[in-house]
């Protein structure tokens, strides 16, 4: 489903309103001190505020990845993009003409500093920003969300199943996430008397990314389904039932989540544990959901309004 209501615009600094016009207005090619470099714009969702922000930023692609760094010009405290990105994973990418949803996944340890020697051999002046400061500079990979691209989606029924795949492919990326992360911590703990206990912060910010993207499509579905019931009186005990599983899925993503806010004491035992509930929970609402709507949602056009 989508949401109805009317999103205010990002906030933009007032340094940055000039280049974001610029970028925006060109196809991504900017002048002044940005221009020749590879600039794309990041809007991320505040920690503390909630509102959207848009900051431009440089970024560089390697191994694969599109990354860009917590640099700060070399400052002593990190950008408030990324204390966002740490709050809520999920963002939105501008680069060129092209616009997509993307989970910032911030790297560690030893494949930061593998990927940071890269970012300097590509771009020097990084290294500089970095000998400045004690503070280490952030590495962030932006992964795209939707690899299928635009959607294609002719009415609500083809959306829905457009989310819904990405619902579950997501849902399993992170449930292997979770396999190879206990695996790998099961062999590092053997011989030793306590293995260390905690996440990774790549399997945190992907679940953390799936979980507030379903609580958003859950949302968006409960201001949708009064209108559905209005129209057709006979999916109320349907819709009556689905919002009852929203709120089971829901508590379900709430401990989930509270599971995964500190990384260091999290149990991985029993972050797997409730990932499994989760997915058992999702699957079946999921499955019900398609199966009760379809024949409705495959006559209303999407965008809603369109042509029949």
């Amino acid at each position: 489903m989508t949401d109805t209501h009317v999103p205010t615009a990002p906030h933009v600094s007032d340094f940055n309103i000039p280049v974001v016009e610029e970028f925006r207005a060109n196809g991504g090619r900017v002048g002044g001190m940005f221009e020749g470099g590879d600039l794309l714009l990041l809007t991320t969702t505040g920690a503390r505020s909630g509102r959207e922000h848009t900051t431009p930023l440089g970024f560089l692609r390697t191994e694969g990845k599109l990354l860009v760094i917590g640099s700060a010009g070399g400052s002593d405290r990190h950008p408030a993009w990324y204390h966002n990105v740490l709050a809520h994973p999920t963002v939105t990418v501008e680069l060129g003409t092209e616009e997509f949803a993307a989970v910032a996944v911030p790297a560690e340890g030893a494949e930061r500093d593998r990927l940071f020697a890269e970012v300097v051999r590509l771009v020097p002046g990084y290294g500089d920003y970095q000998a400045g400061t004690e503070r280490v500079l952030p590495v962030v990979a932006l992964e795209s969300i939707h690899d299928a691209g635009p959607s294609e989606a002719a009415n609500l029924a083809e959306k829905l199943v457009e989310i819904h795949t990405w619902l579950r492919a997501q849902l399993r990326n992170v449930r292997r996430e979770s396999d190879a992360f206990l695996a790998e911590r099961a062999a590092r703990g053997e011989g030793d008397a306590e293995p260390a206990l905690g996440l990774n912060l790549q399997l945190r910010q992907h679940c953390l990314g799936f979980c507030q993207s379903l609580h958003f499509h859950h949302t968006s579905e409960e201001t949708m389904f009064p209108h559905l019931g209005e129209a057709h009186p006979h999916l109320e005990g349907a819709l009556r039932r689905l919002s009852e599983e929203h709120r089971t899925v829901d508590r379900v993503r709430g401990e989930l989540e509270a599971l995964i806010g500190e990384l260091a004491t999290a149990d991985p035992e029993e972050f797997r544990r409730e990932l499994d509930r989760m997915t058992e929970e999702l699957e079946a609402h999921l499955d019900y959901e398609e199966a009760e709507l379809f024949p409705v949602l495959t006559a209303i056009p999407f965008p809603p309004g369109g042509p029949a």
